[in-house]
């Protein structure tokens, strides 16, 4: 199947290490891993919701060290959406992950930096970096870490919210969102993914949101659906990360082909794509397949996702 070009506007760049990527950083950077091999490493991508996800999600992140490795890292992921004709990606990461594992911010700047730089010509990618702030870490630090991005002038276009939704309504962030505001960042957050359809609401009435990932829980609310689709809110909704983490039990089941009958502005994404079993063009073949989705519905979905692209 040839797609239709596309912006992949919800992938987060730590959740495209793949095995092989990791063995590979952690040999370089002497780095002794807790798995007997590559097997016994991809055995432990099943998950029973998102926390248990991300526990593996976090330790894996211990083999970024250097700023070539986020290089790397960003690379060998821009490289594999050219082959599912991704024209733009704005790329998510988690700078307090980090932070917290003693890596400079600087680091991890310089490395994303250098690949979005190179990505045009290398990829024929066009890149930008959002940095999303972790749910379950102090607000107070978000705004710390913001601040210093600001400061040293970063190549960011926007901030987002992710992590373990359930518990952390978006309003408990609303000091970086709005210092975010006040510096012309573009604003986004996980919203309806695990957390009720009325963080959707928050989301977008307390943090001024201008996209909202997932929102699958969106459907149940339908005061909420009508704002959506009169306002065409984009939504940036991950198939195969709604069934691996548990939110929808099979694919047959996924609410996206009713979101696009309702005139929902929905487009399809692959958040942690080496986590949960495929890139951008992974999930559009298993939408297709499971939900009998026409070619004209595909491309709604990809015109969607360049309409709501930051350029």
């Amino acid at each position: 199947m040839t797609l239709s070009p596309a912006a992949e506007l919800h992938v987060h760049i730590e959740g495209t290490l793949e095995p092989e990527l990791i063995y590979e950083l952690a040999e370089r950077n002497g780095i002794d891993l807790p798995y007997a091999d590559l097997d016994d490493l991809r055995a432990r991508y099943e998950f029973d919701d998102l926390q248990s996800f991300l526990d593996l999600y976090y330790a894996n992140m211990q083999v970024l060290v250097t700023a070539q490795d986020f290089t790397d890292l960003a690379l060998a992921y821009l490289h594999r959406a050219a082959q599912a004709n991704v024209v733009r990606a704005e790329l998510f990461f988690d700078p307090q992950a980090h932070l917290v594992r003693g890596v400079e911010l600087s680091t991890v700047m310089e490395g994303l930096g250098a690949a979005i730089k190179r990505s045009p010509s290398e990829t024929g990618v066009e890149a930008a970096l959002i940095a999303c702030f972790l749910r379950d870490r102090p607000p107070a630090e978000a705004v710390e870490v913001l601040s210093e991005l600001i400061a040293m002038g970063a190549p960011i276009i926007g901030i987002g919210l992710d992590s373990a939704e359930r518990d952390y309504p978006p309003r408990l962030f609303k000091e970086v969102f709005d210092l975010a505001a006040e510096h012309g960042l573009h604003r986004v957050a996980h919203a309806g993914e695990e957390g009720p359809a009325d963080y959707i609401r928050e989301a977008l009435d307390v943090l001024g949101v201008e996209r909202v990932d997932h929102g699958v829980r969106c459907l149940e609310d339908p005061d909420l659906v009508e704002r959506l689709v009169r306002d065409q809110v984009p939504l940036t909704v991950c198939p195969l990360s709604n069934v691996r983490l548990k939110g929808v039990a099979r694919m047959e089941e996924h609410p996206l082909k009713r979101m696009l009958e309702l005139g929902l502005n929905v487009s399809i994404h692959s958040d942690d794509p080496a986590y949960f079993g495929g890139y951008l063009d992974d999930n559009v073949t298993a939408v297709r397949d499971a939900l009998g989705l026409t070619p004209e519905d595909l491309e709604t979905l990809a015109a969607n996702s360049l309409a709501s692209a930051f350029r």
